[in-house]
């Protein structure tokens, strides 16, 4: 049964939207429609944004303890209802539903509950020779958030605003929207005051637009694409508000000679087939030692192999599908385009989905010589990898270095030493050596064309906060 919600929630009411449309969402496994969202006019967002600036001045001079404890009590509500979260997003995004548990909802459960510790422990102001530093909220907050980690991205930028004192607007994805709508009420039962946090859904080049360019809105954070990202900076230099952008990438895999290939291989191709690839730091460039290619190769397509593609809620399924046929389409044309222009394709294809009226891609591995190919430049977020050959480490330096993005990477060497020494060389927000974890502590950003600002931990929580310098008469 399609899942319906005809209302926004703005200023601590759930209220009919001044449009008259409806957004279809669909369910990426079988092209149905999976829920039905309102299609948000201007006067909405305006709405919203007027509902946050009543709330600022109030919200802002809260305690951080009293902050901190509607975030607790956010975090309870949040995983009560994590298995519906997790449906939701495996029926929105596409990804597996374990996986999605553990990735989509897990992870922001456990940014929700740091946050509240944050607020508690930060150090909120300072004494400077004769100056009193105070940190204190940026103001109202426009928040415009992508499909492919909804939940998580809503949560990086939520989450800490509200911790600083801000008050938001979100405007998520409206080809993912229900988890935020399961996360607006877990919020409106936190008791949180009216108007502090409000969620309308539509189209960017609408909503989004309006929270961009409104001079109410002291700051615009936005993840999505880099041309979107564009956009919401020209519409915010209008009003010199503050923008945060997480963009695109094309991170590369660095492998040095001396590396365990076979680990190496292992880990980028899984690295890069992450939610079917559609993450924007996924490492979709592995650059290799020439001499190893073709073992690299081999390697990799036995590794993308294995991946089960399937439907999120089946059993056994590994690789779900792209999120729409949009984005099936355009990646598909870029693996025929890959090929047309020299690629070796080694593993996985254009024609090499599973049958089924979901958007699926096959896990695909080409081997390119040149690096300005367009597949080794130009972002695909499908389950692609490129491999590429490198003629030592001031090469692969290079070839890594040779993008516009700068978001994520890797390194894999015979020891952390050598790692570290080649990581530190790379121009990018976050490099991994030898495979190390995830640390949602420290910064999330990019460089270039990735994007302003970073998310995560103290990081994130700064992004929100603007310095006051009290001057004092010295004793």
């Amino acid at each position: 049964m399609t899942i319906v919600r005809d209302k926004l929630f703005i200023g601590g009411q759930w209220v009919a939207p001044q449009g008259a449309g409806f957004i279809d969402v669909i369910d990426p496994s079988d092209a149905s429609v999976y829920a039905r969202v309102p299609e948000g006019a201007p006067a909405d967002a305006e709405t919203a944004v007027a509902a946050a600036r009543d709330a600022f001045d109030a919200w802002s001079r809260t305690s951080p303890a009293d902050r901190a404890a509607y975030i607790d009590r956010i975090a309870e509500g949040f995983q009560a209802r994590s298995d519906e979260l997790a449906h939701a997003i495996a029926h929105e995004v596409g990804m597996p539903l374990k996986l999605a548990a553990r990735v989509q909802v897990a992870g922001p459960l456990g940014s929700w509950r740091r946050y509240a510790k944050l607020a508690r422990e930060f150090e909120w102001e300072a004494r400077v020779g004769t100056s009193l530093v105070v940190r204190e909220p940026v103001g109202v907050v426009g928040a415009i958030t992508p499909w492919n980690f909804p939940l998580n991205q809503i949560t990086l930028k939520v989450a800490p605003a509200l911790a600083a004192g801000c008050t938001v607007v979100l405007k998520p994805s409206e080809v993912a929207p229900i988890n935020a709508f399961i996360l607006a009420e877990i919020i409106a039962e936190a008791g949180l005051p009216a108007g502090v946090f409000n969620l309308v859904t539509g189209y960017g080049p609408v909503v989004g637009e309006v929270l961009a360019s409104d001079p109410r809105v002291d700051m615009v954070s936005f993840t999505g694409s880099t041309r979107a990202g564009k956009r919401v900076a020209e519409l915010a230099a209008a009003t010199v508000k503050k923008v945060a952008l997480e963009l695109g990438g094309k991170s590369a895999s660095v492998v040095l000679d001396d590396a365990d290939l076979a680990a190496a291989v292992k880990g980028t191709v899984s690295n890069c087939l992450l939610n079917s690839g559609q993450t924007c730091s996924a490492q979709t460039r592995m650059i290799v030692p020439r001499a190893k290619l073709d073992e690299a190769a081999r390697l990799a397509a036995a590794a993308a192999s294995s991946f089960t593609v399937g439907p999120a809620l089946a059993d056994g399924s590994r690789l779900g599908p792209l999120v729409s046929a949009v984005q099936r389409d355009r990646v598909v044309g870029y693996i025929r385009r890959g090929v047309a222009e020299g690629a070796k394709l080694v593993a996985g294809g254009a024609d090499a989905a599973p049958a089924g009226e979901g958007f699926f891609v096959a896990p695909t591995v080409l081997v390119v010589d040149d690096a300005k190919a367009t597949i080794a430049q130009e972002e695909v977020f499908g389950p692609v990898l490129v491999i590429l050959p490198h003629d030592g480490d001031d090469d692969a330096v290079a070839i890594a270095n040779d993008s516009i993005y700068g978001l994520g990477g890797g390194v894999w060497a015979g020891s952390d030493e050598h790692g570290l020494a080649v990581a530190r060389r790379i121009r990018t927000g976050q490099v991994d050596v030898n495979g190390a974890p995830w640390n949602p502590l420290a910064p999330f950003g990019g460089y270039r064309q990735s994007g302003l600002g970073r998310e995560n931990g103290v990081y994130g929580l700064e992004e929100f906060l603007e310095y006051k310098a009290i001057q004092l008469r010295a004793d």
